[in-house]
């Protein structure tokens, strides 16, 4: 009994003297969180757009301006007045790029927050970072968030949680020196959208070894190729941190044979990293099956949080959502990076079958800037699921 009280007091320590060594409000976990820290707390939301010390709720619902000065709710808040939920949510018409943050750095995102309405593919999250002009972060909201089938699935994840009825919370640490400004672009023609939203962040001084966080949406509609391309073209020093990948099947059978690929530093026709199929990289086995039955699931660091299934009518595809978060096994790259994933099944005789999947994804990754520019994303007709 002793000599494990020791080696738990050690383990303890170890924890401790790291968290003492990396703390500066940026990076908080439960091995600092008692620590003390000059970071400033700061938060986004309709109801304070800019984030500033001592503005939030200010709103009046007698008070009309332009979209920074709005009270969306003042029809409900007209009784109780300023102070009471005047503007909890704004509208984005068809077409309409809002920005969400512009923040004045060094400082981290730490939390974000949404419920966005209508059809989430229709709906462009981007981010900048200092003073870019290319987004670091371009994709959909519902893939950014493990939702790119458009219907809502519980995901409990450390980086990512989607709780009833449609919250979206993203925990990716995200560290900027200079700024950081966010937008939502509506893509859809025809509907405005509706968006609750908070942002929450730090203003702190960022370590010089902190990389940028960046993210990728890629879509093919039939992946004519059986090898389907997560992402490419990455060059410069950084770590590759997560997957989320939606598959819609069109075969019977089962799908996921396919083996995850990671090309770095000047791999060619061979991968440094190969698995051994997609349910192993997802962190699952043998199909997802139990007693014939797929079994969603949902962990810290990976799952298969959403299986939708063929009703009999007109939802006819099996369509999956699967996620693996690289947070204590990062796949770090020095100079370039390309992530591809075979889509295999089976056929008769025992033999794989090159399949030709609907497969979205979205790649999470750290990087020092510049990046490489991202392929122009899809129009709303090719990003929409049908």
């Amino acid at each position: 009994m002793k000599k494990l009280y020791l080696i738990f007091t050690l383990l303890l320590f170890t924890q401790l003297s790291f968290s003492q060594q990396s703390f500066n409000g940026l990076d908080t976990n439960m091995g600092n969180l008692f620590r003390l820290s000059d970071a400033k707390s700061r938060s986004i939301s309709p109801e304070n757009f800019t984030g500033e010390k001592g503005k939030g709720g200010m709103a009046d619902p007698n008070m009309k301006g332009d979209k920074y000065n709005v009270a969306n709710a003042h029809n409900a808040a007209r009784d109780l007045g300023q102070t009471w939920k005047v503007n909890p949510y704004i509208h984005i018409k068809p077409g309409e790029t809002f920005t969400l943050a512009e923040i004045e750095g060094p400082g981290a995102i730490q939390h974000i927050w949404m419920t966005p309405t209508g059809n989430w593919r229709f709906s462009i999250i981007r981010f900048y970072w200092d003073d870019e002009t290319e987004p670091s972060v371009e994709c959909p909201v519902g893939d950014f968030f493990g939702m790119g089938w458009g219907e809502y699935a519980p995901l409990n994840s450390l980086a990512v949680c989607v709780n009833p009825g449609s919250a979206f919370n993203c925990y990716w640490t995200m560290p900027f020196r200079k700024k950081c400004r966010i937008t939502m672009e509506n893509v859809n023609p025809q509907d405005a959208m509706t968006l609750y939203y908070q942002i929450d962040y730090t203003l702190t001084e960022v370590p010089a070894d902190a990389a940028y966080f960046h993210a990728q949406f890629r879509r093919t509609h039939s992946n004519e190729t059986s090898d389907y391309t997560l992402i490419d073209g990455i060059k410069g020093k950084g770590q590759y941190v997560g997957t989320y990948m939606a598959c819609g099947v069109r075969n019977n059978g089962w799908w996921g044979e396919g083996e995850i690929k990671f090309f770095m530093d000047g791999d060619t026709k061979f991968p440094t990293i190969c698995g051994t199929g997609a349910e192993d990289y997802f962190c699952g086995s043998y199909n997802f099956d139990r007693g014939g039955q797929y079994k969603e699931f949902c962990t810290p660091y990976a799952g298969l949080h959403q299986v939708i299934r063929p009703d009999g009518t007109y939802r006819s595809q099996q369509r999956f959502g699967l996620y693996r978060w690289h947070i204590t096994d990062p796949v770090r790259f020095e100079k370039d990076l390309k992530v591809t994933i075979q889509d295999l099944g089976w056929r008769a005789g025992g033999r794989y079958l090159p399949q030709k999947s609907d497969i979205s994804s979205v790649v999470f990754w750290y990087q020092a800037e510049p990046h490489a520019k991202y392929p122009k994303l899809p129009s709303w007709q090719d990003l929409e699921v049908n």
